[in-house]
């Protein structure tokens, strides 16, 4: 690993606020295989699945403990359900991007030419990887409080409002389905003392302000502002 990539590394660290021992870790993590193929290094580098494998396992083992835990009048049913959906591929690549994680990803040519690094797949592979990597260098509590963090308020509201109420992503699939069409949501103020804010949160299509709505999280406001964009727009919720 040459001087520039190690301090793009340490980089990536400080932006998570994370620590890594050892950075060939977090470099493995972040090799697609079609670089590691087109490399001309001998031996090869080593490519992402490995960890990426142990990466699925840790972030499946978090997810559920939490659940588990957290809400226990779930059955295996409800509790399966929710699990596949906060750690499927549209929530990982999310979660890649809210890091920055694609710009960190060692892609083969053709990949990086067809734009690899905002492909939702290689992303939630990449995130699975990198939890493998972290999990590896710091061991399971460190990782459990990371992704937590990252993962809670999500995990919290789908829970209150169930699968079929994530209004943000029936949004998105709703206005995008005959193309690529702008959403913003934008904070607009909060009101009360810290430990009891009510947040205030527009949604914006093409520009256009469709929704308001608060919620004692900014997570919370955003789905709110959500579903009154549904409503104006006409879906039966």
């Amino acid at each position: 690993m040459n001087k520039e990539r190690k301090e793009d590394l340490q980089d990536l660290c400080r932006s998570l606020k994370i620590e890594m021992n050892d950075l060939y870790l977090l470099n493995t993590a972040l090799t697609h295989t079609s670089y590691a193929h087109e490399s001309k290094l001998f031996p090869k580098p080593t490519h992402s699945e490995r960890i990426e494998f142990l990466g699925d396992s840790v972030l499946g083992l978090v997810v559920s403990t939490y659940m588990y835990k957290r809400f226990p009048k779930m059955d295996e049913g409800e509790l399966t359900k929710l699990r596949a959906y906060l750690v499927c591929e549209t929530s990982l690549s999310k979660y890649a991007r809210q890091i920055g994680l694609g710009k960190y990803i060692l892609l083969g040519r053709g990949e990086l030419l067809s734009g690899g690094r905002d492909r939702n797949s290689i992303l939630a592979d990449a995130f699975e990887s990198v939890v493998g990597a972290y999990y590896l260098d710091q061991g399971l509590e460190r990782v459990q409080k990371y992704l937590l963090d990252m993962m809670k308020d999500e995990l919290e509201m789908t829970a209150k409002h169930g699968l079929c109420r994530d209004f943000k992503t029936r949004l998105q699939e709703m206005v995008q389905k005959d193309g690529v069409v702008e959403i913003v949501y934008q904070l607009v103020g909060a009101k009360g003392p810290d430990h009891d804010k009510v947040f205030d949160t527009t949604v914006l299509i093409n520009g256009v302000v469709t929704g308001e709505g608060s919620g004692k999280s900014k997570k919370e406001a955003e789905q709110n502002a959500a579903k009154k964009a549904l409503l104006k727009l006409g879906e039966n919720l």
